[in-house]
């Protein structure tokens, strides 16, 4: 699968970098090695298209663990899909705050060049990681715990106002309204964004979401 979880923090190198296998010799995981297993095991279940909602049991039986091993690392499935979560949250807005302190340069179009990069790679995360594709537009989530949909929601709120921020910046010193602006486009990216996901995994992840991504942009922004 294309997604690495560590124990601490994202992997350094990028959203799609794939995880290392675990050893085959090895009876009992490192401190923290197993409840990553879960969580990759779990992603990498979510990436079947149009996959059944994936159950404690099937989980534990992909892992030839019994579901009991489970709960040793995770209180609830809800606990885990947290995880995942956790893992989404981290990688985008670490990458988003990369780029919004990269691109700093003075001169006219700077948000909406930090706007587009951020966008890109949303899009290149989610098209590299299926599963957690499922996870960010709620397909994986439908009968889970509603606080998990509402923390998704809350994820989207957090994009659209990282956007907002950028553009507003940079808005011309003659603008009449760059608050209100700003507001305006960052929400029409965002739901194009959510929009691009959505599409991705009701297509089971046959159309991409960086499909012609450069030209929308460019209507968007130019």
């Amino acid at each position: 699968m294309p997604i690495e979880l560590t124990p601490d923090s994202p992997s350094e190198s990028g959203p799609s970098q794939a995880p290392e296998a675990l050893p085959k010799g090895r009876k009992r995981p490192k401190p923290g090695e197993r409840r990553i297993q879960i969580l990759q095991t779990l992603a990498s279940m979510l990436e079947q298209p149009a996959g059944d909602r994936i159950t404690t049991a099937a989980l534990a039986a992909r892992l030839e663990v019994s579901e009991a091993a489970l709960y040793r690392h995770f209180a609830s499935k809800a606990q885990m899909f947290e995880g995942l979560i956790e893992f989404i949250e981290q990688s985008v807005f670490t990458l988003a705050n990369q780029i919004v302190e990269r691109e700093q340069a003075e001169g006219p179009g700077v948000g909406e060049r930090q706007s587009a990069i951020i966008v890109s790679m949303l899009v290149q995360f989610a098209e590299k990681n299926p599963g957690m594709a499922r996870v960010m537009v709620g397909d994986a989530l439908v009968f889970e715990n509603e606080r998990l949909q509402q923390r998704m929601n809350q994820f989207f709120d957090k994009i659209e106002a990282t956007l907002k921020q950028c553009l507003r910046a940079a808005a011309a010193p003659d603008a009449q309204t760059p608050t209100i602006d700003a507001q305006v486009r960052a929400s029409v990216l965002t739901a194009f964004v959510v929009g691009r996901l959505q599409r991705f995994v009701r297509s089971g992840f046959k159309r991409l979401p960086s499909e012609h991504l450069e030209v929308s942009l460019s209507a968007m922004l130019g």
